[in-house]
């Protein structure tokens, strides 16, 4: 169950760079777990670029930043290239951990519904507890507001 101030639930998903990420072996580091829509498309690759160019403030607070999608890893290696990504981006092809965090919804694409990740953004401290979450993110000034947060842990 997701909740604020509880453990945030625990995932394994393959991982660009050939790894394997799991959110245990990151006790000790707070994380932002970022989920959106699409690779290669204008807001997702805009707020991925907007957690690039901050990656270094936020690698300074011992944050590590993960995106998360449901494009398969082969397209994910390409987007990271291009967009030269200092961070790694999870492949949730299955929807496993995007129903864990309850980010699917029904949304309306050129007068059609659809079904796909709304983004949203969760802060996650170094032992693991769920801090901060942000649902329906508009990506201009979003990525000020995370590392303002991640500020204010203790």
């Amino acid at each position: 169950m997701l909740a604020i101030n509880k453990p945030a639930p625990d995932f394994s998903l393959p991982a660009t760079s050939s790894k394997v990420i799991c959110l245990k072996d990151l006790v000790g580091k707070n994380v932002i777990l970022y989920f959106y829509p699409k690779d290669c498309t204008s807001g997702c690759t805009q707020e991925g670029k907007d957690f690039a160019e901050n990656y270094k403030k936020f690698a300074s607070l011992n944050t590590v930043i993960l995106g998360v999608s449901r494009d398969n890893l082969k397209l994910h290696e390409k987007f990271k290239s291009e967009q030269q990504f200092p961070f790694e981006l999870l492949s949730d092809s299955d929807e496993k951990i995007c129903r864990l965090y309850d980010v699917l919804k029904e949304k309306i694409m050129y007068g059609k519904k659809t079904y796909g990740i709304e983004r949203s953004t969760f802060l996650i401290d170094k032992l693991g507890i769920l801090r901060r979450e942000w649902r329906k993110v508009k990506v201009p000034g979003h990525v000020e507001v995370v590392l303002q947060a991640v500020g204010e842990l203790s």
